[in-house]
């Protein structure tokens, strides 16, 4: 395949005269369109925004790359744009733009249009070609010099391997790794400049590239011995053991591209520092290469979120199943109230389902706690996350205390490793496999006992007695309290104080409040699935495409399968779907609704009191959260 293979003559300008980088990048979708490569422009225009909230594709040198990938697109392709005027495009180097090609990449395991991408993106490094393409002056002369310039310079494979060339005798050897969070364009760019740098300054190079296609022109052992220095470029996860012990120099892609020349004459000068495996000052991901405290503290979280989801959607479905089962196998109203508590483990194949769920939400705050703390102090953190997370699921803290203790794990192994790095070196090289998990899993378990659950368990105590206070007050105000307290916390103190007050007045013969609390647990997912469907730019693909499996553990009662969503945001998602539990509540008693089945969701509606009302109560309350939700949040990308 070619590089004009993927550009279409109606997706040529060499007339742009945009008057901003929105309008560009609007433009620039609007010439892609008219390829007929993309079902769904909405979704891509998103898309390019999203990418370049990450980073700037303006990379300097008059020069712009925006691009999109996803199964909203058909075809791979390309657009281009000539600026004469230029336009401001918060470039690297703070110069206009006057060239522009915008990429759309299918997901498709034919990658083969990665390479051509590739391709065109080293390309574009070579000034000259650059500049002739500005001076076109007919699309027809635009697509020659393309055209031209793919015959001249190699295939991106050949390219790599002649990198791999005997070093001249004495030459300072280099090795990198380049890699961006999208892997189409600055990957290769970024290599293009070390390689050119490198050669400039007489070293020898080899780039390992970590792309969409997958890493090419892989590092080996043997290469990595060998080195003088190593320089990681990349916005996105590198593998990084490999490299202990040798001078290491870490920055962001873009560096690669336009401050390839200083990131060579950094490492030729030897003030490198040495990089230790194990040690998180050092990881490189997207977490150092971009972003303030905040931002950090934000990818930290979403590294927990993240694999966390697995096990609540597997679990939750699973939790689901067996509620269902036991509700079309057994007639609920015929049921005592001691076996009312068992609903959802009735049934032999109900309970088995029931016990698998379980087994998997016992992972959740855990696996949350783990990964959050492992963002952190990277593969140091992860057991001493875990530890914290399991004591925080089995006490009375829940999700807020597992939370805290992946944050407080985390910044524990950062404390140690800087205590330990004043060690001897012979008894350093032991801190990873004996200190760094003795002493964090040790002080984790103190702080955990000592610090986070007290102060949570007498808090879970006084709602409690402020509930049971609250018996024999206002119906409707009552009702408000306990179904918003089911989504302060998604199944940690406050959510089971509530549902523990509403399953204890089922056995003293008040059957509202138990309706209330169920209520109150079912809108949270149900809101948050909603505002995914009618509010699609304020959530990332991941959280668009999980969101409606929300509906199924919402309606089931299974109010953690709100917690990604209130983890990654809880400023915004909490409040919202308190509101929206409240006003069930409030509706819920309001219409005096019954429930005398302490779990199962909309499968126990046989035995709600005045039903119908209960499921308008409940519609009701997922509007106002899902409206809230979509209100506070803010939006992924830039709008027109």
């Amino acid at each position: 395949m070619r590089i004009t293979d993927l550009l279409d003559k109606r997706s040529i300008s060499l007339t742009g005269t945009p008057s901003s980088k929105q309008e560009a990048l609007d433009q620039m979708v609007d010439l892609m369109i008219k390829s007929e490569k993309i079902n769904d422009r909405e979704a891509y225009r998103q898309e390019v925004y999203r990418r370049e909230e990450e980073s700037t594709t303006g990379i300097g040198e008059g020069i712009a790359i925006p691009h999109g990938k996803g199964p909203f697109v058909d075809r791979p392709g390309l657009a281009a744009m000539v600026v004469k005027d230029g336009v401001d495009f918060d470039s690297l180097d703070g110069e206009p733009v006057h060239l522009i090609f915008l990429i759309a990449a299918p997901n498709t395991k034919d990658n083969v249009h990665l390479d051509v991408l590739s391709k065109l993106s080293m390309l574009l490094m070579d000034e000259g070609f650059a500049d002739s393409l500005k001076h076109a002056s007919t699309v027809e002369e635009f697509l020659q010099i393309v055209d031209k310039a793919d015959d001249e310079k190699p295939d991106l494979n050949d390219q790599l391997a002649a990198q791999n060339t005997q070093a001249v005798e004495g030459a300072f050897k280099i090795l990198a790794v380049t890699s961006c969070p999208t892997g189409i364009a600055h990957t290769y760019m970024a290599a293009e400049g070390l390689e050119k740098a490198a050669r400039a300054a007489g070293c020898f190079i080899k780039v390992e590239t970590r792309g969409s296609g997958g890493a090419k022109n892989v590092l080996t052992d043997q290469e990595i011995r060998e080195a003088d220095c190593i320089i990681v470029a990349a916005d996105a996860k590198v593998p990084m053991d490999r490299f202990h012990g040798k001078k290491l120099i870490e920055c962001q892609v873009s560096d690669g591209i336009s401050k390839a020349d200083q990131l060579v004459a950094r490492a030729m000068s030897g003030d490198v520092p040495v990089y230790q495996a194990g040690n998180p000052s050092a990881a490189s991901s997207s977490q150092k290469a971009s972003g303030g405290i905040g931002h950090k503290l934000y990818m930290q979280l979403m590294n927990g979120v993240s694999h966390m989801l697995p096990f609540v959607v597997g679990g939750g479905i699973l939790i689901a199943l067996a509620f269902l089962i036991d509700g079309l196998c057994v007639d609920v109203n015929a049921l005592s109230d001691e076996a009312r508590s068992a609903f959802g483990t009735i049934t032999p194949a109900a309970a088995t389902l029931k016990g698998i769920g379980d087994v998997a939400f016992g992972f959740m705050l855990p696996i949350l706690a783990g990964f959050i703390a492992m963002g952190i102090a990277d593969r140091p953190g992860l057991a001493v996350g875990f530890v914290g997370g399991m004591m925080a699921s089995a006490g009375k803290s829940g999700f807020l205390g597992a939370l805290a203790a992946g944050f407080i794990a985390g910044y524990l192994v950062l404390f140690l490793i800087k205590v330990f790095s004043k060690l001897p070196q012979a008894i350093e090289k032991i801190a990873p496999v004996l200190l760094y998990p003795l002493c964090g899993i040790l002080f984790m378990g103190l702080i955990m006992q000592f610090l986070v659950e007290p102060p949570i368990g007498a808090l879970n105590t006084a709602l409690n007695t402020a509930l049971t206070n609250m018996g024999g007050s206002s119906r409707i105000l009552l009702g408000i309290v306990v179904a918003g307290m089911m989504a302060i916390d998604m199944g940690g103190p406050f959510n089971k104080a509530a549902y523990v007050f509403g399953t204890a007045s089922i056995a003293a013969g008040n059957y509202h409040i138990m309706a209330a609390v169920m209520i109150g647990g079912m809108v949270p997912p149900c809101a948050i699935a909603l505002a995914t469907l009618l509010f699609k730019n304020r959530f990332t693909k991941e959280e668009r495409e999980s969101g409606p499996v929300n509906f199924i553990m919402g309606l089931a009662f299974i109010t953690e399968g709100a917690i990604p969503f209130a983890a990654s945001d809880p400023l915004h998602v909490l409040p919202s779907c308190m509101v929206g539990s409240a006003v069930a509540g409030a509706l819920s008693m309001a219409f005096g609704c019954t429930l005398m089945a302490p779990h199962g969701g909309i499968f126990v509606v046989p035995v709600v009191g005045n039903a119908l009302m209960y499921l308008i109560a409940l519609i009701i309350g997922t509007v106002v959260g899902a409206v809230l939700l979509g209100s506070f949040k803010k939006k992924i990308s830039s709008e027109a």
